[in-house]
């Protein structure tokens, strides 16, 4: 007895000491990391029953008293000419009233390809800084190409977030590694992996308007059926949804969202009645279009009074000498260009409604802004299907009359002429991809009523897309944080502009820039720009740059590198110390082929099994059957009634393969982009019950083979493919089972054409040493041009 009352004692005397240890503690998770500071950490006390006791609760960040919130609008593909408020005859009446309410600036500057641009945006650092050197399809295993954004540079959504801000983003994501776009991850450079909170649109660089790949979160969805649905008027509908969303529970929280439009970019595709707007308007051709753009800019005070019109570019034919149909298709191009950007303007003048309605304008800092210069993967005639393009096959005039009707519908896949890009750029030299003029100037508009006074003022000054977000943090009284997610970060490369908002004069605080893209390159520095369009295969020491002043030849229209050799020399040798400290070397100027030496690509996986309902796999995550044999065979159960749909689809109406049951019969179609169609079908008729229904394709090189089709292992059928497409059925639509969800690779069936049968497996092998079709492959692309050879 006595010993238990020593032992209770003890136990209560432990538990007294614990009480009084614990009496008081502090919660330490309460800190606003993200905003570089500390909150002041709530104490809490433990006694022995809750009346004796207080609580401390971890509070949740809050944001700055009375920010704004913050939308980027980001268009795609837009040149510096393209916005009416920039001196373009195309109507943007939305984003004419948002630069008529804010300011323009006519000296921006971005990278000149999408993925980097976009990088750049999100964090306020540089593209090679960020990893994204280059488009994450061709990434390299390098630091500043291997297209892995580091925690150490942490976008602006995260930053946000963290500091009290609901953050969205909708639309056009293209920031993950292309083998980590699967609905098997990672999902770390995902945008839910990177500070957003929800995501709705697509992760590759361009998607079909009419019928997208879509991911909502962090999982794909198929595309809407509805008539007339078009993506632009989605993602629309998506952001204003996710700003409800919030607004009706937390209305004194702000938001950030990203808005990340496909338009510009190719495809083209609106519905008629906008490309209608415009039916004759471009029938005066690109050269014209030229001269009355850079009247109206100078009119507007857009550039200087004295800027000449850049020489037409090398690649550009003038208008006068196509032919009358070249004329007649051309123009009808443009007018399809330009309906699909006035149908975005229309919608984000639905989202301007929208928030004027709900009293959220007044305090809500926009900015308006283009990833890079007007398009020249049209090339020299434009194309009914840009998959022509990223296959280096020759343009197929003949078909682009015929379809000239369709241009911009769900028949066509279309992008512009060269010519029309280089309209889109005036007054400027070149094109997206490179580093000229008409590559990295681009509009951007800000636009804060509440703080904004100069409304409809013009700024000059000199800036680029990493100095946006540290403007925005200025704006917000945040800090850039030294540790966020516990990973300490990197000075941000940006320099806010928020001193340009009350100063139209202000001297500008950006002295350096460096460029570069696909070996092409360029500097400026105070007032002077270098820049050199490398040829490919070329010695980079032996690439010819030019020398511009820009300060007075604001178009680059008078190179004065030959009377300025010692300006030129010390202009090269700033450019390579930005280099080596920007992690922009190795300099590579191979293209597509550099993509071939991705892990993904040289998986030594050859078989894979795919089961019914899975979401799209895209190109990266599948087996790379490229220049391979291989077999697919699907098992399946055939009802007594019979049963036909899709087996295994992959790509669609513009590229693509499928393996599907019609009228009975097994077949196999294999579209050559959208130009030529051969289908095998079968002798004999699918017998019900258990089946295994299969497709051998044999190789007989890097361009062509045969296709042999079997039920229960006996042989019913074979055709030969003549052409293979040689390098990707597209950026969009992936692998599917049992059905073929966007568009149809065979105009035979409509899509979805779902399996109405039952499927129990389906089995893709390769057969064939995956080092030697890899050598193969590679070899075939040595002969075909860069991205970067138009």
């Amino acid at each position: 007895m006595n010993r238990m009352r020593m032992t209770v004692r003890a136990t209560l005397k432990l538990a007294a000491i614990a009480i009084a240890v614990s009496s008081i503690f502090v919660l330490r998770d309460g800190f606003t990391r993200a905003a570089g500071q500390q909150q002041e950490p709530q104490r809490g006390s433990i006694g022995r029953t809750y009346k004796d006791s207080k609580p401390a609760w971890e509070l949740p960040p809050q944001a700055p008293k009375g920010a704004p919130n913050v939308i980027y609008l980001v268009l795609d593909d837009v040149g510096y000419a393209q916005l009416g408020c920039y001196g373009s005859e195309i109507q943007t009446p939305n984003i004419d009233r948002i630069a008529a309410g804010g300011l323009r600036y006519t000296n921006f500057h971005t990278t000149s390809l999408c993925s980097p641009s976009r990088a750049c945006l999100l964090t306020g650092d540089n593209h090679h800084t960020n990893h994204l050197g280059v488009i994450t399809e061709a990434a390299t295993g390098y630091p500043g190409y291997d297209g892995r954004m580091p925690r150490s540079q942490a976008t602006i959504a995260e930053i946000l977030k963290q500091t009290g801000f609901s953050t969205f983003y909708v639309g056009k994501w293209h920031q993950a590694p292309a083998d980590e776009t699967s609905d098997s991850g990672p999902f770390d450079h995902w945008p839910l992996g990177m500070g957003f909170e929800r995501f709705y649109g697509f992760l590759g660089g361009e998607t079909n308007q009419w019928f997208p790949d879509l991911v909502y979160d962090n999982h794909r969805v198929d595309p809407p059926r509805r008539p007339g649905y078009h993506l632009t008027e989605d993602l629309t509908d998506r952001a204003i949804q996710f700003i409800s969303e919030q607004k009706q529970v937390t209305p004194d929280k702000p938001f950030f969202l990203n808005l990340a439009y496909g338009a510009g970019h190719a495809p083209h595709h609106v519905a008629k009645k906008y490309i209608d707007m415009y039916r004759g308007k471009f029938d005066k051709g690109w050269d014209k279009v030229r001269e009355e753009t850079l009247a109206r800019q100078k009119k507007m005070g857009i550039v200087p009074e004295n800027t000449q019109l850049a020489p037409r570019n090398s690649d550009v034919k003038a208008w006068d000498e196509l032919t009358a149909d070249q004329r007649r298709l051309y123009a009808r191009m443009e007018e399809v260009y330009a309906g699909f950007l006035t149908h975005c303007d229309e919608n984000i003048g639905r989202l301007l409604a929208f928030l004027e309605d709900q009293s959220l304008m007044e305090n809500t800092l926009l900015v308006v802004v283009s990833d890079n210069g007007a398009s020249q993967e049209g090339r020299e005639t434009g194309t009914f299907n840009e998959s022509l393009y990223f296959n280096q096959i020759p343009e197929n005039v003949e078909m682009d009359m015929k379809l000239i009707d369709e241009l911009g519908g769900p028949m066509t896949y279309p992008h512009y002429p060269v010519g029309w890009a280089m309209a889109g750029n005036t007054p400027f030299k070149r094109y997206k991809q490179e580093t000229h003029a008409g590559g990295i100037t681009d509009p951007m508009i800000v636009h804060w009523p509440k703080t904004i006074k100069d409304k409809g003022g013009i700024r000059s000054q000199y800036h680029h897309m990493i100095d946006i977000t540290p403007t925005v943090l200025e704006l917000l009284g945040i800090q850039q944080p030294r540790v966020v997610n516990g990973v300490d970060q990197r000075p941000m490369d940006g320099l806010s502009l928020a001193y340009t908002f009350s100063d139209a004069k202000a001297p500008g605080r950006r002295e350096t820039q460096y460029y570069e893209m696909l070996g092409h390159r360029a500097i400026y520095y105070k007032g002077w720009e270098a820049v050199t369009m490398h040829v490919r295969g070329e010695d980079f020491d032996k690439d010819p740059w030019e020398l511009y002043n820009v300060t007075e030849d604001f178009s680059e229209s008078n190179d004065v590198a030959a009377q300025n050799p010692g300006k030129l020399r010390e202009m090269l040798e700033r450019w390579w110390s930005e280099a080596g400290r920007y992690n922009v070397l190795p300099l590579d100027d191979r293209g597509v082929i550099r993509s071939l030496e991705q892990p993904a690509f040289n998986r030594p996986r050859t078989i894979v099994t795919y089961l019914p309902g899975m979401p799209a796999v895209p190109r990266a995550n599948m087996l790379n059957f490229r220049g391979r044999s291989y077999t697919i065979t699907a098992d399946v159960e055939i009802p007594s009634g019979g049963a036909e749909g899709v087996l295994m689809s992959l790509g669609g109406r513009f590229g693509g393969f499928s393996f599907f049951v019609q009228k009975n019969r097994v077949s196999y179609a294999y579209n050559w982009v959208g130009l030529e169609r051969f289908t095998v079908t079968s002798t004999e008729a699918v017998p019900p019950g258990s089946a295994k229904l299969r497709i051998e394709f044999t190789a007989s090189g890097p361009g062509s083979g045969t296709a042999s089709l079997f039920i229960n292992d006996k042989q019913v059928g074979a055709g030969r493919i003549a052409r293979l497409v040689p390098i990707t059925f597209g950026l969009s639509e992936g692998l599917t089972v049992g059905r073929d969800p966007s568009t149809p690779v065979t105009e035979s069936y409509q899509s979805p054409f779902e399996f109405t049968g039952k499927i129990r497996k389906v089995v893709m092998e390769l057969k064939e040493d995956s080092k030697q079709a890899t050598t193969r492959t590679k070899e075939s692309f040595r002969t075909l041009p860069t991205l970067s050879d138009q």
